[in-house]
């Protein structure tokens, strides 16, 4: 199996703020993106170069206040934007990187090897949403309870269809040069990426962190969740 890093994850309280966080800290106005109806969330989007990741991009995605997810309760929104302390983080501190997305071209294989390991990534969804390119369709592993799990740096794992949102993004100038892990759980957050073949990311022990070292038009940036 050979996964790649897909996508950095960026949360915000809103999408307004995370536009603005976008512009004072990359130094760009992020470019369109959608809305998922089955999560009842908002995204904007950006290209990335990335070494061995041409389809590299990041996120800024909140909750859509004028949705309802198609998902109904108690099944949770992706990436904890249900968790009570998440939100109250974003609201006091900002938008953040929370989390990251590694795309594998068989999503069944990927889940069997990490369940394996003893990890439940969670069932494999179906999801689309239609852009001016035409419509996207990927599987992406979520939760019931939408847990990211090992505090963010385990990725959620996605199967895009024929198309790849990245295709149709224009260069950004924006470059990550590094992703960078640590957990108290190091060993099996290394060998869960290893089992899915993905190489590149950085991961060590200690205090739950990840750090996405980002170049930018208007210098270097470290964003640390």
């Amino acid at each position: 199996m050979s996964a790649a890093f897909d996508h950095l994850v960026i949360a915000a309280a809103t999408l307004a703020e995370g536009i603005a966080w976008c512009k004072n800290t990359l130094g760009i106005t992020p470019g369109p993106g959608g809305e998922h109806a089955l999560f009842g969330t908002h995204n904007r989007l950006l290209k990335l170069a990335c070494d061995g990741a041409p389809n590299a991009y990041l996120e800024i995605i909140a909750v859509n206040p004028g949705a309802t997810p198609a998902r109904v309760a108690p099944l949770k929104r992706w990436f904890d934007l249900d968790q009570p302390a998440l939100q109250a983080r974003l609201q006091q501190q900002g938008p953040q990187p929370i989390h990251w997305v590694a795309s594998v071209p068989d999503l069944g294989e990927a889940l069997t090897a990490w369940r394996a390991l003893g990890i439940e990534r969670g069932p494999a969804l179906t999801a689309s949403r239609h852009t001016p390119a035409g419509l996207l369709q990927w599987q992406i592993a979520v939760r019931d309870d939408g847990q990211r799990l090992l505090s963010g740096c385990l990725p959620t794992l996605i199967q895009w269809g024929a198309a790849h949102p990245a295709h149709s993004m224009p260069l950004s100038g924006l470059s990550l040069r590094q992703l960078r892990l640590s957990h108290p759980q190091h060993s099996l957050l290394r060998a869960a990426l290893q089992t899915i073949g993905l190489h590149g990311v950085g991961v060590d022990g200690g205090d739950p962190s990840l750090i996405a070292e980002i170049d930018t038009q208007i210098g270097s940036a470290a964003l640390r969740h």
